[in-house]
């Protein structure tokens, strides 16, 4: 497989988890953004982020897409945040194919309620930042999307099955590499029911 795989959502919707689980279906590299630019700046995001401000952490994190986008064949994982810039969308659009996992605010408060390691959730009222969040970035997400894979409750297995199945419509993968499933098929990002 040559293309890059990338997928995008809010944080805590499993990109990472997912991810890792789509490389190794794929015999693909997995890549986390987040990872790549903490090892990059030589401390934590959080930290980065608490000194320079959000401004020059998304300056590092647009240099790190981009040069990512240029590695053949990888799954990547992008921060939640990564469609707040224009050239960031452009670039994952046209470069991958793009996989939004869409999440709810009130799933993803469930499951990062007691998270201290994203900084944009360090307020004091979680769910309401997320709720602003999903407001502001999911026509983002969609818009840069070539499909959408609802997140909700199924396993991480399904969620892989369901990626794969639309890779495999797509002619991204050969049919040989999906699992045969009984899984629904996912819905397409945009209404043209098929990739842009």
């Amino acid at each position: 497989m040559s293309t890059v795989i990338s997928l995008i959502g809010l944080p805590g919707c499993g990109k990472s988890t997912i991810g890792k689980h789509l490389g190794r279906a794929l015999a693909a590299e997995f890549v986390d953004s987040d990872a790549a630019i903490e090892r990059q700046l030589g401390e934590s995001i959080r930290d980065y982020f608490e000194r320079e401000g959000e401004p020059a952490f998304r300056d590092v994190e647009e240099a790190t897409i981009a040069s990512l986008l240029g590695k053949p064949g990888i799954v990547l994982a992008t921060g939640g945040g990564a469609v707040v810039r224009p050239a960031n969308r452009a670039a994952l659009s046209g470069a991958s194919v793009v996989v939004y996992l869409r999440s709810t605010p009130e799933e993803l408060y469930r499951r990062l309620r007691h998270d201290t390691h994203r900084p944009l959730l360090q307020v004091k009222d979680p769910l309401a930042r997320l709720r602003a969040l999903y407001r502001e970035r999911d026509p983002l997400y969609r818009s840069t999307a070539h499909y959408l894979v609802e997140v909700g409750r199924p396993s991480v297995q399904t969620l892989v099955n369901m990626i794969l199945m639309q890779l495999e419509l797509a002619g991204v993968i050969d049919a040989s590499r999906v699992p045969s499933s009984t899984e629904p098929r996912p819905v397409p990002a945009r209404s043209d029911a098929g990739p842009v």
